[in-house]
């Protein structure tokens, strides 16, 4: 039989989630909007207390491997139980981005920068970066893979990497970087660069290398000012001279032609799933308030009835409504593939392009339920609109991860289908 119910642990965890999004996020949201660049400093030191504490473990995890506490009366000899930290993160996710996805992307984690070591990095790299960070020492970690003349194309990567001694020195202009600023002002952060140690390899010669905060030659240059999540910090950095020590390089430094970069490629298996719940989380606080406000109006939404005799109000309703579920039950299927430790490549891409599409058109078809009062800044629906377009642009574009998915369906490679 197929199980739909979470696991306690995860039902737990979003009843406690969805509280705090109602009383601390969803209150400010309009604020943090309206003053872009500002750290929601509340928010932040609550959920630093919430990680030391140790009941952090939602939000700690974050798509970086799982639970993050251990049975310590289990056999180490007893066959090894899937893991839900994956679906966790999901959940809270999901619930955070209901409450403001702005907000939620300046939650204290690891994130992206986490999600890379956890994909890419050794056993050794993930105890020496993640540690501390797991045993709930809160920290700032960023991605940073975008250049000015560099987009969905990661082969075309101008950044450097030079061996020098024990050092790779980088050299380079990184733009777009979720967290870029918190991740280097914070003393415990890090951020994730991708360089190329051969450029005459071409993706092959793409590698990660963490570079923590505090290291000369990383600058932060300026923010971006925003569509939507403008709560958000999206950094522009420049590297200059940057020597990273060579074990910071995620993974193995050899250039393997054959294989390309997958390494470094499979932080989106990851990092995909975990933005299609934001984008879900947006989704869902669109449509309830939209059917809250027309039950308001005495407008019933029937279910049941012969599809020929619904309104043209309903059917949008429901269609929302259907997109939205099939959207999360994707994405609870990637993240759930990958606590069973199954390759989620097409999966991962597959619920990030629904649910991108999805939301976008879901939170527009919001704003238009709504007439001109969805339109007006009265509401957060507008904002809601705004937030949501971005799930559809970053870690991959809608029509990028529809390539992916075609290739994966149809066993064409890259060379095959471009």
């Amino acid at each position: 039989m197929i199980d739909f119910e979470h696991h306690p642990v995860v039902a737990q965890t979003a009843m406690m989630i969805e509280q705090m999004a109602q009383s601390m996020m969803r209150p400010v949201a309009r604020e943090m909007d309206e003053h872009e660049h500002e750290d929601p400093t509340a928010y932040i030191n609550f959920m630093y207390d919430v990680m030391k504490s140790g009941a952090g473990g939602a939000a700690a995890t974050q798509f970086t491997g799982g639970s993050r506490k251990k049975d310590k009366d289990a056999d180490p000899n007893a066959p090894k139980k899937p893991g839900f930290g994956n679906v966790l993160g999901a959940v809270s996710i999901e619930m955070m981005s209901w409450g403001d996805a702005g907000i939620y992307l300046a939650t204290p984690v690891a994130g992206l920068g986490g999600a890379a070591v956890a994909a890419a990095g050794t056993d050794e790299q993930k105890e020496r970066f993640l540690k501390r960070f797991n045993e709930g020492e809160p920290k700032w970690g960023a991605m940073a893979i975008t250049e000015p003349g560099c987009g969905s194309d990661s082969a075309a990567i101008t950044t450097t990497a030079k061996l020098e001694g024990d050092h790779y020195v980088l050299n380079g202009h990184k733009i777009f970087v979720t967290s870029g600023k918190r991740a280097i002002k914070d003393s415990n952060g890090f951020v994730v660069v991708w360089a190329t140690v051969d450029k005459s390899a071409g993706r092959a010669g793409i590698k990660s290398f963490v570079v923590e905060a505090g290291t000369p030659g990383m600058t932060l240059l300026g923010l971006e000012k925003k569509h939507g999540i403008r709560c958000s910090d999206t950094a522009q950095i420049v590297f200059e001279n940057c020597r990273v020590p060579k074990e910071n390089l995620l993974g193995s430094a050899e250039v393997d032609r054959n294989k390309g970069f997958k390494g470094v490629m499979a932080t989106f298996d990851a990092t995909r799933p975990a933005v299609a719940a934001s984008a879900i989380g947006i989704g869902r606080a669109a449509l309830e308030f939209v059917k809250e406000e027309l039950d308001k109006a005495g407008v019933k939404i029937r279910y049941g009835i012969n599809p020929h005799k619904l309104t043209a109000r309903e059917r949008d309703v429901m269609e929302m409504e259907a997109n939205l579920k099939a959207a999360w039950l994707l994405t609870l299927k990637a993240a759930w593939m990958s606590d069973n430790k199954k390759h989620n490549n097409l999966e991962a891409s597959i619920c990030k392009a629904k649910a991108g599409l999805a939301v976008t058109h879901l939170t527009q078809k919001a704003v238009e339920l709504m007439g001109p009062l969805g339109y007006s800044r009265e509401l957060l629906l507008e904002k809601w609109m705004r937030d949501a377009k971005i799930n559809d642009i970053f870690e991959g574009t809608q029509q990028i991860n529809m390539l992916i998915i075609a290739r994966r369906v149809l066993g064409y490679g890259r060379d095959q289908l471009k």
